[in-house]
């Protein structure tokens, strides 16, 4: 039996705009459903990753729709900061592990990164914002992936997004959780006692 199963939430199409940042994002995938997408490029992967898809923009209105006991883990990659908070506040009372992704527009030093606790976060203005409303609600203890680049100033106030920098945060979520399930700490001490 396989046991290789992955949620994907997301109601948005791909365009041309993801292009330089979504691996999924490709000419021939334009206009797709990013959940499709995204389960095309899984399956070419692993073919026998079963992938659910939820076409949905999830936000706490919508939340009862995800079932946050079923997960092992649970990364949050979305955008508003209403949606981060009810992810986080799902995943801790089903008492499933999380991973917050902070921003990464207007950013373009992708070795600035770090992971920490939600409440050692510093530059970033989204971690502010969420250790603030955190702190309100009395959640304590969120592994987050942050930047400690200052953003850059635009003339927009729509956050942009180069090609190098988000897909290196997603990288590093994807390692912090295969290290969480694996428990990293014992191949420390397995590589340790080899040496």
């Amino acid at each position: 039996m396989n046991d290789s199963l992955i949620d994907i939430v997301d109601n948005d199409k791909v365009c041309i705009s993801n292009l330089n940042r979504q691996l999924y994002a490709l000419h021939s995938t334009i206009g797709m459903d990013k959940v499709d997408a995204a389960e095309m490029r899984i399956h070419d992967i692993n073919p026998d990753c079963n992938v659910v898809k939820k076409d949905i923009f999830f936000l706490p209105e919508n939340s009862s729709e995800i079932c946050f006991d079923n997960y092992d883990y649970i990364v949050d990659a979305v955008d508003t900061v209403s949606a981060k908070i009810e992810i986080i506040e799902c995943a801790k009372k089903a008492g499933v592990p999380v991973i917050s992704s902070m921003g990464t527009g207007n950013k373009l030093d992708a070795a600035a990164f770090k992971v920490s606790d939600i409440s050692k976060t510093t530059v970033c203005p989204l971690a502010r914002i969420m250790r603030r409303e955190l702190r309100a609600r009395n959640i304590s203890g969120v592994k987050v992936v942050y930047s400690e680049e200052e953003p850059k100033k635009t003339c927009s106030n729509i956050p942009a997004s180069i090609s190098f920098v988000p897909p290196v945060a997603g990288y590093i979520i994807a390692g912090e959780v295969i290290k969480d399930i694996i428990g990293f700490q014992y191949s420390l001490a397995i590589k340790s006692s080899i040496s």
